[in-house]
């Protein structure tokens, strides 16, 4: 991951409200949510055809440690 630069923003009241209700239920930061939500955006303009739930999806999985997972294997029969 590279590093942090605090860089303020100007965004709306309305998008700051809804980063702010968004955050508290997904329990992030305000900030950790409207970087979540570029995230998304840039991901759904770099990949029109994935679903936004796919996204969502591989976002998560991006952010999970899984150092301790099992790697699949395929077995041949």
């Amino acid at each position: 991951m590279g590093g942090v630069i605090s860089v303020p923003i100007r965004i709306s009241d309305e998008e700051y409200n809804s980063a702010k209700k968004a955050a508290k239920a997904e329990h992030r930061s305000i900030q950790g949510q409207v970087e979540f939500w570029a995230k998304i955006g840039r991901c759904a303009l770099d990949n029109p055809n994935l679903h936004i739930e796919m996204i969502k999806e591989l976002l998560a999985i991006n952010r999970k440690d899984l150092s301790d997972a099992t790697p699949f294997t395929f077995e041949q029969k």
